[in-house]
């Protein structure tokens, strides 16, 4: 009953703010689009740079869309509402607290996905998005809220959940496998860069766009980030319990 709660709160959330959320969902992802995709016709190998550039901003938007749904707001619960006080002494188990605010992120990450393939769909690409394709969508917004949620309970002040955005998650967007390839890269640096959760993500997208068979590396590589970030996020809660 606690995951459905806490899903329950993010649904009144999403139907508050839903014209906010939605277009927040559009509009930096449309800019990317028009600017990259009209401004760069082609790539090497002379497909269609949309091509290319569609399953990236895809990817990027499911990051973005779980990461902002998650952090900024945790973070002002736990440091200026106090809101955690009332979880400690609630009923309510903690990992399903934990649970449901990772589920709620994912969920509103794959919205942003799913909006954005909707306006690619005039554009007539050919590219394929299938179920597997919403499961590695989903998945990255898990990775993605878990993150959220690890930074929302180790941030010190207010100003520490935009300070890693700025850091951490914008160079991500812009170097993971988005809008060009991590093989042109240099050596060292592009293995780095392509074991990130937004590579591996773009990565698996774009090959099952191409219509091709796509592995199951990419999917454990998030399936480890999701364990070890969940970890960190329970510690720190039965921590604090503790204390």
């Amino acid at each position: 009953m606690g995951i459905i709660t806490i899903l329950w709160e993010k649904w009144r959330e999403f139907r508050r703010d839903f014209y906010k959320i939605t277009l927040a969902a559009m509009i930096a992802p449309l800019m990317y689009l028009v600017v990259f995709g009209m401004g760069i016709r082609t790539i090497s190998n002379g497909q269609p740079y949309l091509n290319f550039l569609i399953p990236g901003v895809v990817a990027l938007t499911t990051m973005n869309g779980s990461f902002n749904a998650i952090a900024q707001n945790l973070n002002v619960q736990r440091l200026y509402e106090k809101a955690f006080d009332q979880v400690m002494i609630s009923p309510t188990p903690l990992w399903q607290f934990i649970v449901g605010q990772i589920i709620g992120g994912s969920l509103r990450g794959l919205y942003a996905g799913v909006v954005i393939l909707v306006l690619t769909i005039p554009i007539g690409t050919g590219l394929v998005f299938n179920g597997y394709s919403f499961l590695i969508m989903f998945l990255n917004g898990a990775v993605f809220s878990t993150i959220g949620v690890v930074v929302s309970f180790y941030a010190k002040n207010h100003t520490d959940v935009p300070r890693f955005s700025n850091y951490i998650i914008m160079p991500m967007a812009y170097l993971c496998n988005t809008f060009f390839s991590t093989e042109q890269m240099p050596h060292g640096l592009r293995e780095v860069i392509g074991a990130l959760p937004l590579s591996q993500t773009s990565a698996m997208l774009r090959t099952i766009a191409a219509g091709e068979k796509c592995g199951y590396t990419g999917v454990l590589i998030l399936t480890t980030y999701l364990v070890v970030f969940g970890g960190l996020a329970f510690a720190f809660l039965y921590k604090k319990k503790n204390l």
